[in-house]
């Protein structure tokens, strides 16, 4: 009788290890499931400010540009908005020199061939984001096609100088390029 005995507790261990195992991974189940129902959705956190981006946004500082039209000037667009003078005139600006494939903010290449043509001591600095690309761009009237590179730019720049509209619009002749 030992015999039988012990050939039915050999076959009931395999069992018992089979349901301890299902109830361990039971109970393991529940409770992660009971911890992610109350932790709440699970979305990735929010980014930090510092990397949020609300359309476009640019600051300007300019400075020498005469009375009224120095200082740091925050930009947005779409929607057009900030403490820039004419806010919906300068995103139209930035939209007008916006071309596929290209940098809006690029500078005069340096082996242009430019009048020598002086357009006073203004200077700008643009900083922040255009087009989804970060900008970080200086100008200045040094010279003809830097003073055509800064007269596209109006009214995101400030008109200065014996700049009229027409120069602003494109339709100022060579644009300080030599011929």
């Amino acid at each position: 009788m030992p015999q039988v005995i012990s050939r039915v507790v050999s076959q009931r261990a395999p069992l018992r290890r089979l349901a301890v195992t299902a109830l361990v991974l039971a109970v393991s189940v529940t409770s992660s499931a009971a911890f992610a129902a109350s932790a709440g959705p699970l979305v990735p956190p929010p980014p930090p400010d510092d990397d949020r981006v609300f359309g476009d946004h640019l600051t300007v500082t300019v400075r020498d540009a005469g009375e009224g039209a120095d200082g740091t000037f925050e930009l947005y667009c779409h929607p057009a908005g900030g403490t820039h003078p004419d806010p919906s005139e300068a995103c139209r600006a930035l939209e007008q020199n916006a071309r596929w494939g290209t940098d809006t903010f690029a500078p005069v290449p340096d082996d242009s061939v430019c009048t020598m043509l002086y357009g006073g001591p203004a200077t700008a600095h643009v900083t922040g984001r255009w087009a989804g690309r970060p900008v970080d761009a200086t100008f200045d009237r040094a010279d003809g096609c830097r003073i055509e590179r800064w007269d596209r730019f109006v009214p995101l720049l400030p008109a200065v100088g014996g700049q009229t509209p027409a120069m602003a619009d494109g339709a100022g002749g060579a644009g300080g390029r030599v011929p």
